[in-house]
């Protein structure tokens, strides 16, 4: 069996996440407080006792997933887990790849997802931007729906076949999401996110965004990483790089990566974060492919113990 691990991205927070694993593992929660050191923040306190509010800001939500991946793939690696063959992460969970490969030093990675929060909260203020979930609908159906509309509506996630994320002004996509009902979409949601994300209002949070990775050190990991904006994997530091930016502002291709992991020979995909979204996504997918979880104690010992 050819194993791929997978990181979720906002959204997969939960409040007393991980708890479970904290206190067989001393080593994560070990993890959480060096990484709220490093940007002033106490991340454990947060993810354990919340307010909600606080955890789903973005500034808050981006390091203390990162961390949660990080802190798990340490517990897996020092409980016997297998390296994987592949790994991808949707979204900010392409950092936390990236942590875990090797490419990118964990604190390094903490404060460089804070500041693309800060960046991206700040490039559209809350209220003036929005995202919604479509269901039921081909991508070319809601890409011509977003273009109908006055102002900016465009897909920002295709997460699975018949389930793909808009984003842009608030404005446009309600009117994306009345079009998107209208042409026959089986379901829409609005999503309690902070920012209209991997759309062109994103723009703004470029340059000083750029500058920010450019001064961070990175290494080409042994580990093949599959990136979000185009499903493939660079070659090169200054791709990979170009693909880290790209994604501020481009849609997420993921289930281009999930396919192109499947491609590359990996049938068993294992989710390294809290929750279960993206084990989710991947049954849409392919239907082919087995799938679990690292997110609670008793997943993780299943997981491991089906390693040994």
């Amino acid at each position: 069996m050819s194993l791929g691990f997978i990181f979720p991205g906002q959204g997969s927070q939960s409040v007393g996440m991980l708890a479970d694993v904290a206190t067989a593992h001393p080593s994560v929660r070990e993890r959480f407080e060096e990484a709220g050191d490093s940007i002033g923040v106490d991340l454990w306190q947060i993810s354990q006792n919340g307010p909600d509010t606080v955890l789903a800001s973005t500034t808050v939500t981006q390091p203390a997933l990162l961390t949660a991946s990080f802190a798990l793939w340490e517990v897996w690696l020092a409980q016997g887990g297998k390296q994987p063959a592949a790994m991808a992460g949707h979204s900010l969970g392409e950092y936390s790849a990236l942590v875990c490969a090797g490419a990118m030093a964990f604190i390094d990675g903490v404060r460089l997802v804070n500041l693309r929060g800060e960046l991206m909260q700040k490039a559209v203020p809350r209220g003036e931007g929005s995202m919604a979930a479509i269901l039921g609908l081909d991508d070319d159906q809601i890409a011509a729906c977003c273009a109908a509309v006055d102002g900016v509506a465009a897909p920002a996630n295709f997460n699975a076949p018949g389930q793909t994320v808009i984003a842009g002004a608030t404005a446009a996509v309600a009117q994306a999401v009345e079009a998107c009902s209208e042409a026959g979409a089986k379901r829409v949601v609005m999503l309690d996110v902070s920012g209209p994300f991997h759309c062109e209002l994103m723009l703004p949070a470029r340059d000083e965004f750029a500058a920010a990775l450019n001064a961070v050190s990175l290494q080409m990991s042994k580990i093949p990483i599959v990136q979000n904006v185009d499903a493939s994997i660079a070659g090169d530091l200054d791709g990979l790089r170009e693909r880290l930016l790209a994604q501020l502002a481009q849609p997420v291709q993921w289930y281009q990566c999930i396919q192109a992991m499947a491609t590359s020979g990996v049938d068993r995909l294992v989710e390294c974060g809290p929750g279960k979204v993206l084990s989710g996504l991947t049954r849409r997918i392919d239907g082919s492919l087995s799938s679990g979880n690292l997110g609670t104690l008793e997943a993780l010992n299943g997981e491991l113990g089906d390693e040994s």
